[in-house]
């Protein structure tokens, strides 16, 4: 991930976590719609930031190979 995919995850993260916490969310339903709600907060940030900066935040390089078993793993020989 680049850093500002980075960053805006964490910001999805964070915004979730405060409005769950303010609003003393219990249960499934109710901590979807904060997830929801904190996902539009870091949508809006990031969409604001690829208009200013005419460039796409999302890359590929959080791209995964389908069909690959362990693409990090190391055989042995």
């Amino acid at each position: 991930m680049t850093d500002l995919e980075l960053i805006f995850s964490m910001l999805g993260e964070a915004a979730t976590t405060e409005i769950a916490k303010n609003r003393d969310i219990q249960g499934f339903q109710q901590n979807k719609k904060a997830a929801q709600q904190g996902g539009e907060v870091a949508g809006k940030a990031r969409k604001d930031v690829e208009q200013k900066s005419g460039k796409k935040v999302v890359s590929k390089e959080n791209f995964l190979r389908l069909g690959v078993k362990n693409p990090r793993r190391i055989s042995n020989k």
